[in-house]
């Protein structure tokens, strides 16, 4: 499978968990509100995400990854598979300490994270639903080590495709056992636990299939002394090194996170809200192009790195590139031209005024202004992960993160909540320049040339393209219009947008089979 058509089919099945995603959340606002017992949920549901994205899918795989790709180019494929298994009883036995300290630790993690609870009751609650959904971070863990196994063999869909499971197991959940407790006097929201507890079951379950053809199942120890010569691995261990650092880097940007909406909480109500809208919005292209093309990337720049192909690795972060001004750049256009209109058609119901979808806006457009890097860094990070270094992505995110805090003591007491969205994008910018020159400068990538060409297209395209949208934008009064009359004239709107952009790259010269086949 060539890289373009792993990036589409990684998109796409992206693009149906982020969709599946939407419609979770919307079922679970209309079947149970906002109350302390969905605050609980929302709580208890985090703290097992937290750790994922720190462990997970973020240190374990950036370090795992990279050692996998590396061991499989140099050390053949019984080599690979030894460390397979060795890598696996380790992580089987730290996630099985990891859950039974998490399940009688519930009490101190919740206050860790929501100590404001006034009521008991509600503490009581995320308590007793942390305990029911913490051992999700174990299922998690055993899944982001399959889905490194498969990437590394070049089959992406299945673990792009295995989140949407989550989605349905909660959309289930919600949809027919939420009721049958109601009936039996069961608070409905408990049936939640359950919906993520299958989620978890079910995207593992649907991976072990999948290794077994592939014949790298791997085989976990159970005796001690198994046990301890996987601890004693050459690779295992290097894995855990290069976990340390990953770790921070991790660790930098949920603390990132965790500070911006420290500082919403204390702006005018309804800032936090509208920040995880236009989030919402900006995680569609970073998830659709960055995400997928690190998915794909990663174990490729580490297996050309690994054989001393200095060429192809440059070749393919060059591609990267190319794929991510093609894309991001009119998507950041139309967030900064049309902000309005895309967040009235998908939010403005129900008790979400005119208002908010205005609020919304001024967010999505701050967010607009750094996409280009958001994405960016999707690719430019693996080119440093796939040489296992870890350090350097981590220093610049540490600076950023300073930079960050910096451009919100600036920002934010004039634009508020607006000018946490702008912090996030300027700085976004920042660490992606900062990751190219990088690059650059060590001699790992050597742009190719036609780039002066290339960028003269682009930027010629997305300025047509931009007046097309800010004109359309204010042809319509958005916000008088029906919800089913935004939707088919914003469909009418991105279908003209789309032709006259790739239209005018084409009558620039731009051959696009020639860019997606390299």
């Amino acid at each position: 499978m060539s890289l373009f058509k792993s990036v589409s089919t990684v998109s796409l099945l992206t693009l149906a968990s982020r969709v599946t995603g939407l419609v979770r959340d919307l079922l679970m606002a209309s079947m149970f509100g906002a109350n302390a017992l969905t605050d609980a949920f929302n709580v208890a549901f985090r703290i097992p995400n937290l750790f994922r994205r720190l462990f997970a899918e973020g240190a374990f795989s950036q370090a795992f990854v990279p050692v996998l790709a590396a061991s499989k180019a140099q050390e053949g494929g019984t080599r690979t598979r030894l460390l397979i298994g060795q890598v696996a009883t380790v992580l089987f036995w730290v996630l099985l300490l990891t859950c039974l300290l998490g399940v009688l630790g519930a009490p101190l993690l919740v206050w860790l994270l929501a100590s404001g609870f006034a009521e008991a009751q509600t503490q009581e609650a995320a308590v007793r639903m942390t305990r029911w959904m913490f051992p999700y971070i174990g299922f998690m863990s055993l899944v982001a080590l399959s889905s490194g196994v498969l990437n590394t063999w070049r089959r992406f869909a299945l673990p792009a495709a295995t989140p949407v499971l989550l989605n349905i197991s909660m959309i289930a959940a919600a949809a027919f056992l939420a009721p049958w407790f109601a009936q039996r006097g069961i608070e409905p929201i408990y049936a939640m636990c359950a919906g993520v507890m299958l989620g978890g079951v079910l995207q593992l379950g649907v991976q072990i299939p999948a290794l077994h053809r592939q014949r790298l199942l791997p085989h976990i120890g159970w005796r001690w002394q198994v046990i301890k010569e996987a601890w004693q691995d050459p690779g295992v261990r290097r894995i855990l090194q290069l976990m340390a650092p990953a770790l921070l880097g991790v660790g930098v940007a949920q603390l990132s996170l965790m500070i911006n909406t420290q500082i919403a909480s204390y702006l005018v109500a309804g800032s936090v809200t509208w920040l995880f809208y236009a989030d919402r919005l900006m995680e569609f292209p970073t998830a659709l192009l960055g995400v997928a093309l690190g998915v794909v990337l990663t174990p490729q720049l580490a297996a050309a790195k690994a054989a001393g192909d200095a060429q192809r690795y440059s070749q393919m972060l060059d591609w990267g590139l190319r794929l991510v001004v093609l894309l991001a750049v009119p998507c950041a256009v139309g967030m900064l031209a049309f902000a309005q209109p895309l967040v009235a058609t998908l939010f403005h119901r129900g008790a979400l005024q005119g208002a908010d979808v205005q609020q919304i806006a001024l967010a999505l457009v701050g967010y607009g202004v750094g996409l280009l890097g958001l994405v960016a860094i999707k690719v430019l990070a693996p080119g440093y992960f796939a040489s296992q270094d870890m350090r350097t992505p981590v220093k610049i995110a540490l600076v950023v993160l300073v930079l960050t805090q910096v451009l919100n003591v600036s920002l934010v007491p004039r634009w508020q909540h607006a000018g946490l969205a702008w912090s996030i994008g300027l700085a976004a910018l920042v660490n992606a320049t900062w990751l190219l020159v990088g690059l650059i400068r060590r001699g790992a990538y050597r742009p190719s040339a036609g780039w002066g060409v290339y960028g003269a297209q682009v930027v010629a395209a997305s300025s047509l393209l931009a007046a097309l949208l800010l004109g359309l934008a204010d042809y319509w009064d958005w916000l008088a219009l029906g919800q089913w009359q935004r939707v088919g004239v914003l469909a009418l709107c991105l279908a003209l947008a789309a032709l006259l952009y790739f239209g005018v790259l084409l009558l620039a010269g731009l051959r696009l089979r020639q860019l997606l086949k390299r």
